[in-house]
């Protein structure tokens, strides 16, 4: 499995103080990182440079022009080694603008299953985390949890508990986030995605059914959120230190 478009829905459920939730079209590009040389065979997506997609090394982990450097940087900072195949799953620049809510590093043995995750989570206030994930047992949907420790929603308290279970497989790949709060569930965000071909036709489709996705993402984020505070829910500032580009 080299490169792949993973094609689908992201779907939000806050259960409280006030239910609300929501469902969007949505898509990501599932990166091989020990390949990256072979992206530009698809003539619409570009690393290191611009294109209707592209991909740019600062925008993950670190500073660097070269992503494997970055990731290297990142496995040394969590003490992990590199396992048999990387997979980088991230929302990828559309004409030059992106905004990623979450990107998602996978460490996968020979046959593809993850091992560890490091996940990346991007806030509207220039923040950035990074959180690692290990999977103790290799079941059809792995299963982990870590403490939140970065501002992300301004409805929600900083601290909680994120719950985080995950399918990944050639066809497809399911992620559920669950977020706790004082030991109350308060959200479920769920992507569920299907592979789609890495080829040129292929992302010509995606961009007429997404258009400007990176736009969209914030536009709607915005629009959501006008609806939650008219349902009277209480805003939460971030902490300058949520105002940092962490990793």
């Amino acid at each position: 499995m080299s490169h792949r478009f993973l094609e689908g829905r992201v779907i939000h459920r806050r259960h409280g103080p006030k239910k609300h939730g929501f469902t969007y079209r949505y898509f990501m590009a599932d990166i091989d990182v020990d390949a990256l040389e072979t992206i530009e065979r698809n003539a619409l997506f570009s690393y290191n440079g611009f294109n209707l997609f592209s991909f740019y090394a600062k925008d993950h982990f670190g500073s660097k022009t070269s992503f494997r450097e970055n990731v290297r940087e990142l496995l040394e900072r969590f003490a992990l080694e590199r396992t048999a195949n990387m997979r980088f799953v991230t929302l990828p620049r559309i004409a030059g603008f992106v905004f990623n809510p979450i990107s998602l590093l996978l460490l996968c043995d020979e046959k593809m299953r993850p091992q560890h995750m490091l996940a990346e989570v991007h806030n509207y206030n220039g923040g950035r985390t990074v959180y690692h994930l290990a999977f103790e047992a290799q079941k059809a949907v792995l299963r982990g949890k870590v403490r939140k420790d970065m501002y992300v929603s301004p409805f929600f308290d900083r601290e909680g508990e994120y719950a985080f279970s995950l399918a990944y497989d050639a066809g497809h790949m399911l992620l559920s986030i669950r977020l706790d709060e004082a030991g109350e569930r308060c959200l479920d965000a769920t992507l569920k995605l299907k592979t789609v071909p890495f080829r040129t036709a292929a992302t010509m489709g995606l961009f007429f059914r997404h258009t400007l996705l990176g736009v969209w993402v914030v536009t709607r984020t915005l629009w959501q959120s006008l609806k939650l505070w008219r349902k009277g829910l209480s805003w939460h500032t971030a902490l300058p230190a949520d105002q940092l580009r962490r990793y």
